[in-house]
């Protein structure tokens, strides 16, 4: 998706895939395929490049230092993306800047996570992503798979509380090495087994006071923390009017999909923009609202995603469908939708529409 708004910028890209065919490598000619743990293949890829960014947080810290005393600009720095990747890290940043968190402590028995207190939730400080290597435990027996998994990755648990809260929120913002910022509007989100699965830009019914809060503590991390490019931070809306940050993504995230046809510039471009350093596009957004519907992979057997689309947009002219050229395997995020309008319920109604029948839970029945 970082693609489409390169060629427009006329910015040549080259990637490291991790195996051939895979989504990037079906559009980007000049790739090559090899593995982020290893310096030497990072090292080759990005020899001659002017800025290496990134899809996803995992690579090692290490090998990011070593590209840059290789003279790499890499873009978000290790500095930063650390916080992304280091879940104990972000914890104690977070705290120092007094950005406003769930209560939370490093465990390292089950007996301290008794002493934190249950319900709560463990997660393991380095690896987990849409979910994974995320528990909520309410007793002593819950606690073993995580302190098993955490010992198998040689990486640490952290204990939060279980909040409370009313849903979700993510307030995206991009910003340059120049320290230019642009922050989109606050979004609602919803996940389904632990992976987004639903976004409405702005969030319904969010008080101004609170999203400006959300918006603010985005700038303000991105700020500190020196972060180049798009930076996501997830929060918790709590039912007694707070937010409190639950995760940082410091690259193009799930929860700014919208904005490739509900903001006058797009979070891919202006991740491509601030990394750059050239000046950023307006966050603003083009209608109303913008719904974002994920398609989540059903059953591999039941038939081809293109299928779905003369019912989809012969029905709804207005909108726009991206697919991934992923494999289909069930739950596998494949693809989105975005529909946008000034009527909320609308919008809703024809993006779960389009992704249903895109995953084929509306079967072949006539409108």
């Amino acid at each position: 998706m970082m693609a489409q708004p390169a060629i427009a910028l006329g910015l040549p890209l080259r990637l490291l895939a991790e195996e051939q065919g895979v989504s990037a490598a079906q559009v980007i000619p000049d790739h090559t395929v090899g593995d982020y743990h290893d310096l030497d293949a990072l090292l080759a890829v990005t020899k001659g490049c002017e800025v290496v960014t990134f899809d996803h947080e995992h690579v090692p810290t290490e090998h990011l230092h070593a590209l840059e005393e290789a003279g790499v600009a890499v873009r978000p720095g290790p500095g930063a993306l650390v916080h992304a990747q280091d879940k104990a890290v972000m914890r104690a940043r977070l705290d120092e800047l007094r950005i406003p968190s769930p209560r939370h402590s490093l465990v390292t028995t089950v007996e301290e996570v008794e002493a934190f207190g249950f319900p709560c939730v463990l997660k393991i400080t380095r690896g987990g992503y849409d979910g994974k290597g995320v528990w909520v435990v309410r007793s002593a027996g819950d606690c073993a798979e995580a302190f098993e998994v955490a010992e198998t990755r040689g990486v640490g648990i952290l204990a939060e509380e279980l909040v409370d809260f009313r849903r979700e929120l993510s307030a995206l913002v991009a910003r340059s090495p120049s320290g230019q910022a642009a922050a989109y509007a606050v979004v609602a989100s919803t996940q389904k087994d632990g992976i987004c699965h639903e976004v409405v830009a702005p969030a319904p019914d969010l008080a101004p006071a609170l999203a400006a809060q959300a918006q603010r503590i985005a700038l303000d991390v991105a700020g500190a923390l020196d972060v180049t490019g798009v930076l996501a931070v997830e929060l918790f809306e709590t039912n007694d009017g707070r937010v409190l940050v639950n995760e940082l993504a410091m690259r193009p995230h799930n929860t700014g999909h919208w904005t490739q046809d509900g903001a006058v510039t797009s979070q891919f471009e202006n991740h491509l923009r601030a990394v750059m350093d050239l000046p950023l596009g307006s966050p603003a957004q083009r209608s109303r609202w913008t719904v974002m519907v994920n398609i989540l992979g059903g059953d591999p057997e039941a038939g081809r995603l293109y299928d779905g689309y003369p019912h989809a947009l012969a029905r709804d002219p207005s909108l726009r469908v991206h697919l991934y050229g992923k494999e289909i395997r069930p739950g596998r995020k494949v693809g989105h939708v975005n529909a946008y309008g000034d009527d909320l319920d609308d919008c809703l109604e024809r993006a779960r529409h389009a992704a249903a029948w895109f995953r084929g839970d509306l079967g072949n029945e006539s409108e």
